[in-house]
């Protein structure tokens, strides 16, 4: 190999060599920084705070973003300790379809598609339920189903982590449907639900 080659190849080797070890040392390096940067572990004692807890509490008065409920009856189904008497929205066809499907999900394994109490949990050992359609239940107002959805009520945990409030809602109009579809007056069927009432008769 000629001298001037030789030195060109020498020269191109120890430029790749040089390369690679300038990039392992950056790559370290960020790898480093981000390992070791200053943080406390959740709970661990802070002394750069006066109370010496690395935890902090929210500033006084501040809301976090999306969280400012301030209308009662939507959030809480109460307003002034009442359970509110009607929906804090319009309810619709679809609305109470929906509503079933949440039903079916989350209140049918213990309360049964007809509410009853006899779901398929209970079947299987679980404490029973009150039947939705006895006439305690059938003539609490919806904030009262709402209520307990929210913040549970005996055995049954709450569901406000699981289900959003307006599918709550939805879920409580669906159970007022289910209730009257099992106490309905034969006076307000349909002529053709009536006479076939009749005809089973």
């Amino acid at each position: 190999m000629q001298p001037r080659k030789r030195i060109h190849s020498i020269l191109r080797r120890a430029g790749l060599i040089s390369a690679i070890l300038l990039a392992v040392l950056i790559l370290s390096g960020c790898t480093m920084t981000m390992k070791v940067q200053p943080r406390v572990d959740p709970y661990e004692p802070a002394a750069f705070f006066p109370d010496g807890q690395s935890a902090r509490l929210p500033v006084e008065d501040t809301v976090p973003y999306g969280a400012a409920h301030t209308d009662d009856a939507l959030y809480t189904g109460q307003v002034d300790g009442q359970y509110v008497e009607a929906f804090p929205f319009m309810i619709t066809k679809e609305d109470l379809e929906y509503g079933r499907q949440r039903y079916d999900i989350y209140c049918a394994p213990c309360h049964g598609f007809t509410g009853d109490g006899d779901g398929m949990i209970v079947q299987r050992g679980f404490r029973q339920p009150h039947s939705f359609n006895q006439d305690r239940l059938r003539e609490a107002a919806p904030g009262y189903f709402f209520y307990a959805i929210t913040n549970g009520f005996g055995t049954m945990p709450s569901y406000a982590n699981r289900i959003p409030v307006h599918d709550r809602w939805l879920i409580v109009a669906y159970i007022k449907a289910l209730q009257l579809s099992q106490h309905a007056p034969v006076t307000e069927l349909p002529a053709e639900d009536v006479a076939k009432l009749e005809a089973t008769q």
